[in-house]
């Protein structure tokens, strides 16, 4: 029973479009009507408010480790072993993708990626952001960093935990995260992909 809650907790707690919060607090138009149409940081970003871009990343972000820190710190005493916790890592992170909230209709989840990341390990999320940074800095593409990164994070935690059940778990928001990129992957290859900070259209 405890398990039910705490992934239909986490799902819920995912849902929670910070995109959308933001842009309300700071009188911005919907984040799905201009630039990529992605409820995310990066095209709040290109509204020209940097303030509500910030309050996007940290909000998505955090949404994504709170759901972790929880399910470890507590999970003991709420009767929630490795693969509840593991779920949880996909509830909330799905919950992102798909919420209910906003008729199903979210964003690519690297910001809760990396919260979800940064629960299971700061050291894993740290490795994670730090490889993002150093592809938006080279070449200026958010999505592309998003996909280097979200191909290496499997592999950065294997190394140093292991094949585990949250293993899976990375590797199925990996596979997700990517499948979220089709069209930039697309956008990429045909050099039509709009770099980090240009303006809303």
């Amino acid at each position: 029973m405890n398990t039910a809650i705490y992934l239909i907790a986490a799902y819920l707690i995912g849902s929670i479009s910070f995109a959308l919060v933001s842009s309300k607090l700071f009188g911005l138009a919907d984040p799905r009507t201009y630039g990529s149409g992605n409820p995310g940081a990066t095209n709040v970003l290109r509204s020209g408010n940097k303030k509500a871009a910030l309050f996007t990343l940290i909000g998505d972000a955090a949404k994504g480790w709170i759901v972790v820190w929880l399910g470890m710190q507590y999970g003991a005493q709420w009767g929630l072993g490795s693969m509840a916790i593991a779920g949880g890592s996909i509830a909330v992170f799905v919950g992102h993708l798909w919420p209910v909230f906003s008729r199903f209709q979210g964003g690519k989840g690297v910001a809760t990626a990396l919260g979800v990341l940064l629960g299971i390990s700061p050291l894993l999320g740290l490795m994670v952001l730090l490889t993002w940074l150093l592809v938006a800095f080279i070449w200026r593409y958010s999505s592309l960093s998003a996909i280097v990164a979200a191909i290496l994070a499997p592999l950065y935690y294997g190394l140093m935990t292991g094949f585990d059940v949250q293993f899976i778990a990375i590797v199925v928001m990996s596979f997700l995260l990517l499948s979220r990129h089709v069209q930039n992957i697309g956008n990429l290859a045909r050099g039509k992909e709009s770099k980090i900070g240009s303006k809303k259209t």
